[in-house]
């Protein structure tokens, strides 16, 4: 069960992975299009709306992305001093902890694109709808609670725990 889940949970990861990647690849071309712009005095019109908007994709997108290659800072000064059990009890407890703030995430910004779409509220230049990036906001955080969540079920399993000393530090 756990590995099925797993694999539709990798799918997702993919997807919303691919989708941070291709907002970072048309950030780089809006920037580099509105630099080149700005030499012939001809700046890209609405560049900040499109570069604001497109960074909630690249940050989100990638997170569950990094939640499922254990990318997150760990700061594990006393990690070695306590036992093992402490240690896992710790990592479950940061996992569950991860799901609450993306779920809690994603029902504000859910409430705050209902209103966006109800009042037509849209972005400064370009009149893009707020609503659809919240709506993507809302979609990629539950990606990061459901690899949290899968996560946190790993480590209670006892099948893939991994103490953090173990693990290949920069």
């Amino acid at each position: 069960m756990l590995a099925r889940a797993q694999k539709l949970v990798d799918r997702l990861i993919g997807l919303s992975a691919i989708i941070g990647t291709t907002g970072l690849i048309f950030v780089v071309a809006v920037i580099v299009i509105d630099v080149i712009g700005r030499n012939f005095g001809m700046p890209l019109y609405g560049s900040q709306d499109l570069i604001t908007m497109t960074m909630v994709l690249i940050v989100f997108g990638g997170m569950a992305l990094c939640d499922r290659r254990d990318g997150h800072i760990v700061v594990d000064i006393f990690e070695s001093a306590f036992p093992p059990a402490l240690n896992r009890a710790i990592d479950i407890f940061s996992a569950l902890l991860g799901v609450a703030i993306f779920v809690l995430i994603a029902v504000t910004v859910y409430k705050s694109a209902q209103l966006s779409q109800m009042l037509n509220l849209s972005t400064n230049l370009l009149n893009l709808p707020n609503a659809w990036f919240q709506y993507a906001l809302v979609a990629l955080s539950l990606v990061g609670a459901l690899t949290m969540c899968l996560r946190a079920l790993r480590l209670m399993s006892r099948h893939g725990y991994e103490h953090h000393s173990e693990r290949d530090v920069l």
